[in-house]
């Protein structure tokens, strides 16, 4: 555990740059409308949940289509926490982070049985069975369509035991409501907290691992090595953290409801990581906030909205303008999206951070060409 803490100043650096970044959200994505606490809560969220898919994607090489399922399976814990404990978010989150990681060991001990296309097959079935489940089957536990919601009648031991019991159904850490900013920084903390896991977890013997799997796992086999122990410990940490952003979601909105499961909800979290970036820190967390800030821009486009963007063109070109962009926004925001992916992965298979790579490398070079390093004496090589 110690050694597993261990880290070095870079990495330290790395968290602190990182964790400032994260905090001061309100400030520097004020300009570009995103500075309210809703949407930053959906960056955070978002970004723990394509962190944990990252460990088992970026990391292994495993691409699973199921990771709704942990995700909707954290909601329903952290709402049922609500509802019969307490309304205090760190039950319900720790709750919801046991479920996530449970329903992950069992869905991974019989996907990690194959491999490839095969094991992505497979999470896809289970996360559909899931959300059958959820929405017809298991009524009694999730209130099917409707939804599983908290009302003021809920028995909530805890708080009753404590004199707590809550006038609103409002999720709150220890009297403090985290509605508005102090959701959105409580939900910030979290996701510091788990990129430094994420960091710790790549740099460790056990990251090593998962990437010596990823790169040639029928050698790791050949020399004896077991891959399974490792793959399923990625694949339930992974699935821990899907629920722990799905138990936020709870916090966020006490509302459950099958629709988190859906087979869309495990695609986008696929994009969010592969638009940021596979296998990089940073790259889930950028591809979630860009996936989200699209969705809540793009979405609520209409066509008045486009009328008034394109009024300074004459009323001939200004209709064709609209006729021509209104696909891409309100309801059709996914074309957007769609497009942009498209671009990324041409353009920079490795996602928006090998964009950043490329940029950082040419204004290194050029600073380098700008004052060339003088040869060495007795031209040495």
């Amino acid at each position: 555990m110690r050694g597993f803490l261990a880290s070095s100043r870079s990495d330290w650096l790395l968290v602190a740059v990182f964790a400032a970044a994260i905090l001061t959200m309100p400030i520097w994505l004020a300009p570009i409308g995103a500075g309210y606490p809703d949407i930053l809560q959906k960056f955070a969220i978002f970004g723990i949940f394509a962190l944990g898919f990252n460990i088992l994607f970026g990391f292994s090489g495993y691409l699973s289509f199921g990771h709704a399922a942990f995700l909707g399976a954290g909601s329903y814990a952290a709402v049922w926490m609500f509802k019969l404990l307490s309304m205090n978010a760190l039950i319900a989150l720790a709750f919801a982070i046991v479920v996530g990681g449970v329903f992950a060991l069992l869905i991974g001990f019989v996907s990690l049985r194959r491999s490839g296309i095969y094991f992505s097959i497979l999470t896809l079935a289970f996360a559909q069975m899931s959300y059958n489940l959820a929405y017809s089957v298991l009524t009694p536990i999730t209130n099917g369509e409707t939804g599983l919601q908290v009302t003021i009648s809920d028995p909530r031991v805890l708080d009753a035991m404590f004199g707590g019991v809550a006038r609103r159904g409002v999720p709150e850490l220890f009297g403090m409501e985290l509605q508005g900013w102090p959701g959105f920084y409580f939900s910030a903390v979290l996701l510091i907290l788990a990129f430094f896991l994420t960091l710790r977890i790549r740099n460790s013997t056990f990251g090593l691992m998962l990437f010596a799997i990823k790169s040639n796992q029928n050698r790791m086999n050949y020399t004896g090595f077991a891959t399974r122990p490792y793959l399923l410990a990625a694949f339930v940490i992974s699935g821990m953290y899907a629920g722990l952003a799905g138990g936020l979601l709870a916090v966020t909105d006490p509302l459950a409801g099958a629709d988190r499961m859906q087979w869309t909800a495990s695609g986008e979290v696929v994009l969010m990581t592969i638009l940021g970036g596979v296998g990089t820190l940073l790259g889930p967390v950028i591809g979630a906030a860009v996936m989200k800030y699209l969705e809540q821009i793009f979405s609520s486009f209409n066509e008045g909205v486009l009328h008034r963007t394109f009024d300074f063109l004459p009323t001939g070109l200004q209709d064709f303008m609209v006729a021509i962009t209104s696909p891409f926004v309100g309801e059709g925001w996914q074309l957007t999206l769609g497009l942009l992916f498209m671009i990324v992965v041409i353009f920079l298979p490795g996602g928006i951070m090998e964009g950043v790579r490329r940029i950082a490398s040419r204004f290194r070079s050029g600073r380098g060409g700008a004052s060339p390093t003088p040869a060495p004496a007795g031209g040495g090589h």
